[in-house]
Order: C-alpha cells, then sequence, then structure tokens
C-alpha cells in the first residue's frame, strides 16, 4: 500500500512551495505512526528526499490538540511554502513543557502525521490526505500498551477532543485515501 500512497503523492504537483505534504490523521491508536514509518522507508528506498513531523512535537500537552493547527500552518507549512525551512519547539511530554527548536528542511515530501494534521485552514497545501481509523477499543489497547496504563485519564479526556476536531473538521471525508486497520 505504500509503493501505491506514495506514487499517488509523487504523481501530484508540489502543493508547498516545491515540496508535496503527505498528511496522516485518524484518531489516536489508529496506526498512523506505522503507516508513516513505511511510507518514509519506500521513499528513502527510492532515493526520495523527505522529513517528519510528528503533531505528538506541536500539541503543547493534553490540551493542546487545537492549538496545534496554527503551530502547524504559522512555523512550518507558511516558511515552506515560501522555499524556507520551518521551525517548531518540541514538546517533552514528560517534562511538561516545550523543549529544543526542531528545524524542518525544504526537501521533496513532508510527512506530517498525528492527530489534528489536517485543517481546513490549510487544506490547499496538502498534496495527499490519508485517514486511519481502527475500532476504539483496539486503538485504546493499542495506545496504553505503547505509552503506559497511567495515562488513561488523560487519554479518555483527549479521544472526545479528536473525535470533536474530526467532525468539526470534516477530516475523514476530505480523505484522498482511507485506511482501515483491524
Amino acid at each position: 500500500m505504500e509503493e501505491q500512497l506514495l506514487e499517488l503523492l509523487l504523481e501530484r504537483a508540489p502543493t508547498l512551495g516545491t515540496t508535496r505534504l503527505l498528511v496522516i490523521d485518524g484518531p489516536s491508536g489508529s496506526g498512523k505512526t506505522t503507516l508513516r514509518d513505511r511510507v518514509v522507508a519506500t521513499a528513502e528506498a527510492r532515493g526520495t528526499g523527505v522529513a517528519v513531523v510528528h503533531m505528538d512535537d506541536l500539541y503543547g500537552g493534553w490540551d493542546g490538540l487545537r492549538p496545534s493547527g496554527h503551530r502547524l500552518r504559522e512555523q512550518l507549512l507558511e516558511p515552506l511554502s515560501q522555499g524556507r525551512p520551518g521551525h517548531h519547539r518540541r514538546y517533552d511530554w514528560l517534562r511538561g513543557e516545550h523543549a529544543e527548536e526542531l528545524t524542518v528542511p525544504v526537501t521533496d515530501v513532508l510527512v506530517v502525521e498525528g492527530v489534528g494534521s489536517w485543517r481546513r485552514a490549510h487544506a490547499d497545501r496538502v498534496t495527499v490526505l490519508v485517514w486511519v481509523e481502527a475500532p476504539r477499543d483496539v486503538r485504546l489497547e493499542r495506545v496504553l500498551r505503547r505509552d503506559g496504563p497511567e495515562i488513561e485519564p488523560e487519554l479518555r479526556r483527549w479521544q472526545p477532543q479528536e473525535d470533536a476536531l474530526h467532525a468539526e473538521e470534516g477530516t475523514r471525508e476530505h480523505a484522498d485515501l482511507v485506511v482501515l486497520v483491524p
């Protein structure tokens, strides 16, 4: 599937200056990061320059979902669309604060992956949008196994936020490709 996804991306014109923007969105625990890793490996094996932004670095904590779209657009997408590198401060979840500044270079492909990575406000910058989903109970189990059972209260508070944002933005309905993970 990653081969076909990369083909779709590369056959379309760049939408972020000279860069093609692949956005992988969907609810937490659905398999977005796994798909991202496979697409990135496929692109790199072909010699395609690729950079990755993980939305977890932009959220600013458990209440940072909504503002992350503005940060993504202003700090990364706008500079890249003008041919300049983007910059953002990575959020350190263990310390509960922003940490070092990261630079996102101008490249062939930028992959932005995570909950809320697609927004109507920057839809014109997106080359391909992929929506990844899985059953809610499976997603909860995956996240708790990955991040630890101690985050369950925060995750249960987060899930309604992501549901509301995806519904308001119509993310799934705008997807070029929907991936269903069992």
